[in-house]
């Protein structure tokens, strides 16, 4: 079983038109209301590929009994607790004209210390049976800062591989505990590890506790930095349409990679694949099979040379010129 978690749930509301008229009024055609936040997406995708998946995290009010429900009807697993708070929705703008999307997201709930407290003994559990464990996304209010540093550090302690993506000082609370894997993309590099170019960015969080690091360039594919080398992988066309959970369906091709033991130049090729694959599917979470095979062999997987040392300054929040949290 892969479990992946999502503390800030959504139900993400996507609204597709030919164009947006700025500061008018705009008729959509039918709307999609599906349950996400960035674990939901990884667990659809990875469910799709054949794995038996399990979400957890914490949802509540009328919105979470709907994103409850939408998991229920695709035939995903949940074990997310209940809390207090409503869960947020995200709404997606999608322009059929450009193939741009515009993307709106809630805030969400506040969690009380008491329903942080039952949910890390839920995830304990779960951890029992789980052969990786992915943890994606923002932090509601009242989670403790350190949210993703104290499941990296039961992963750890459970043996589990922990798969995390965040940002900023969300994802540094968590890079000491040491997790196996973290995906930012450019933009949440450069909050994270400061003005540095990617591979150096990536090498710094190396450094401060991630085993292997891979960056989405956007358009640029992915980059990776592992103890087994530096890659670069590349997809063969420049895709456009929904981007909305591209980056979570590499994140479950590198943890489908991650749990088969791939060697990293065919987990990156199937990432990037799958990733490319999502863009052109209208809906979050979802891609067409045919599109994934026939992007696949065309990827280009290339070493990144040369190699260098992994840098041993770890990022902080320390002074301006340094890395830096976002």
């Amino acid at each position: 079983m892969i479990l992946t978690v999502t503390l800030n749930a959504a139900v993400d509301v996507t609204y597709r038109l030919d164009r947006v008229a700025q500061h008018g009024s705009n008729r959509v055609g039918p709307v999609t209301e599906l349950a996400g936040g960035k674990g939901v997406n990884v667990a659809r995708v990875l469910a799709a590929l054949g794995h038996h998946t399990v979400v957890s995290g914490l949802v509540g009010g009328a919105t979470g009994q709907a994103l409850r429900a939408d998991l229920a009807a695709a035939g995903l697993r949940d074990e997310l607790l209940p809390i207090a708070g409503s869960t947020r929705r995200t709404v997606a703008v999608v322009e059929d004209a450009t193939g741009d999307a515009t993307v709106y997201l809630e805030p969400g709930p506040a969690v009380t210390a008491e329903e942080w407290s039952d949910f890390t003994v839920r995830y304990r559990r779960l951890l029992r049976t789980a052969r990786a464990v992915v943890l994606s996304g923002s932090l509601p209010l009242g989670v403790p800062p350190d949210a993703y540093g104290q499941l990296v550090a039961l992963a750890v302690e459970a043996r589990v591989p922990a798969v995390l993506d965040a940002e900023g000082p969300a994802l540094l609370a968590g890079l000491a505990a040491g997790p196996a894997l973290i995906k930012p993309n450019a933009a949440e590099l450069a909050a994270t590890a400061g003005p540095v170019d990617p591979l150096t960015g990536a090498r710094l969080l190396r450094a401060a506790g991630a085993r292997a690091v891979v960056v989405s360039l956007g358009p640029g594919g992915l980059l990776a930095s592992t103890p087994e080398g530096d890659w670069h992988a590349r997809p063969p066309e420049d895709v456009r349409g929904n981007p909305t959970g591209a980056g979570d369906s590499a994140v479950a091709a590198l943890t489908a990679g991650l749990v088969a033991g791939t060697p990293w130049p065919e987990r990156l090729a199937e990432a990037v694949a799958l990733s490319a694959a999502t863009v052109l599917a209208p809906l979050a979470g979802s891609f067409d099979p045919a599109d994934r095979r026939r992007l696949l062999p065309l990827v280009r997987v290339e070493p990144v040379h040369p190699p260098g040392p992994t840098p041993t300054r770890p990022p902080s929040s320390g002074p301006q010129g340094g890395p830096h949290p976002a």
